[in-house]
């Protein structure tokens, strides 16, 4: 277990709880958005940064990534618009989360609300260096949508 040292922002609602595993086998802690000045109304096509009241320490050589969480894609077509989001183990400030309402409706996004999972996660940093020549596959070159099917 990797341990995340979290901090309150200022004049966020303590009350509301922290990331939070919901089962003993789920892979990201639940986040939810803290909106003391009222809830947030997301018109279809809208997106918007909702805030979740604290910030992180993730220790070097991980990240954690911000996801989306199914029930909401589902149910009222709320995705993120970076997904997954990355913060990195230098990043300090405020944890907010980028919504975006792919749905037919107004969406609101209320205080306290479940909005997206936080997915805690190695990170393994390459060395990028230039060839002459890359070695030769069976698919080559070969693009979005290349290898058949749907």
């Amino acid at each position: 277990m990797v341990q995340i040292k979290v901090t309150w922002v200022d004049g966020a609602d303590r009350e509301v709880p922290l990331p939070t595993y919901q089962t003993a086998g789920a892979a990201g802690a639940d986040v939810r958005a803290n909106l003391l000045h009222g809830a947030v109304t997301l018109q279809p096509g809208a997106r918007a940064l909702v805030p979740t009241g604290f910030q992180i320490e993730i220790p070097e050589g991980y990240e954690v990534q911000v996801r989306p969480r199914s029930g909401l894609a589902l149910k009222h077509g709320i995705m993120l618009v970076n997904s997954p989001g990355t913060i990195d183990s230098d990043y300090r400030g405020p944890v907010g989360v980028i919504l975006l309402n792919a749905g037919e409706g107004a969406f609101v996004v209320t205080h306290g609300m479940r909005i997206a999972q936080l997915v805690v996660a190695p990170v393994v940093r390459g060395r990028f260096e230039i060839s002459q020549q890359l070695s030769e596959t069976a698919r080559g070159v070969g693009g979005f949508g290349s290898t058949g099917g749907d």
